[in-house]
């Protein structure tokens, strides 16, 4: 997505960018100020302005920035030209929510195939996707060229199921298990614990003030 010059926190950032870029360009919208960004996303101006620096003069000192021009680059940056495809392993509660949803909305990424254990699922298609046997993970991976998958199995199949992954080729891994997949260097795993966001936000409302200081 980015150079590999480029901060993980900036890279995180870009797609936030990207997406309200898109909501002003949308309104009407021509020009945009770091301040103004900064009211929208909710980074502070001179953390705006230092992402944006890595990429060059993107703007100009007393205009701001051209949201078309802004919009154009991100896309690029991001892929935005380019559909693509996930597999989705697991069809539980979560696995549907995901499914539905799809990445459907300004996102270049889509949902192409789910895999699971269920016989009632297999050979069915969910939301318009293909829902195929686990067993055919491997094969079906390889002939579609896939390779980023959403894991949405239970934990004591997790690393079980990341190591057909591997093997079948995938580069990135958006692991919504409690377990911590063991990968080699050649793929990337983005962890995404629910109760652990949840606890922590708990923590943050009981332990500290509205200004952000200790109680």
């Amino acid at each position: 997505m980015t150079e590999p010059s480029i901060p993980r926190a900036t890279a995180k950032r870009l797609p936030i960018y990207y997406r309200y870029l898109n909501f002003l360009l949308d309104a009407g919208k021509t020009r945009v100020s770091s301040t103004e960004l900064s009211d929208a996303v909710k980074f502070d101006a001179a953390t705006i302005r230092r992402d944006f620096s890595y990429f060059g003069a993107l703007g100009k000192r007393g205009y701001g920035y051209d949201v078309e021009s802004l919009l154009t680059f991100f896309a690029k940056i991001l892929n935005q030209d380019t559909l693509t495809n996930v597999a989705l392993i697991g069809l539980g509660n979560l696995g549907h929510a995901l499914l539905n949803f799809n990445f459907h909305k300004n996102s270049n990424v889509r949902v192409s195939a789910v895999f699971d254990i269920n016989p009632e699922l297999i050979n069915t298609i969910q939301s318009g996707v293909p829902v195929y046997d686990i067993q055919d993970l491997v094969k079906q991976i390889e002939d579609q060229r896939i390779e980023i998958a959403i894991l949405t199995v239970p934990s004591e199949t997790a690393q079980k199921t990341t190591d057909l992954l591997v093997q079948a080729g995938v580069k990135g891994i958006l692991n919504f298990t409690p377990l911590r997949v063991t990968v080699p260097d050649s793929v990337r795993v983005q962890n995404v614990d629910l109760t652990n966001e949840l606890q922590t936000l708990i923590y943050f409302i009981e332990n500290y003030t509205s200004e952000g200081e200790n109680k």
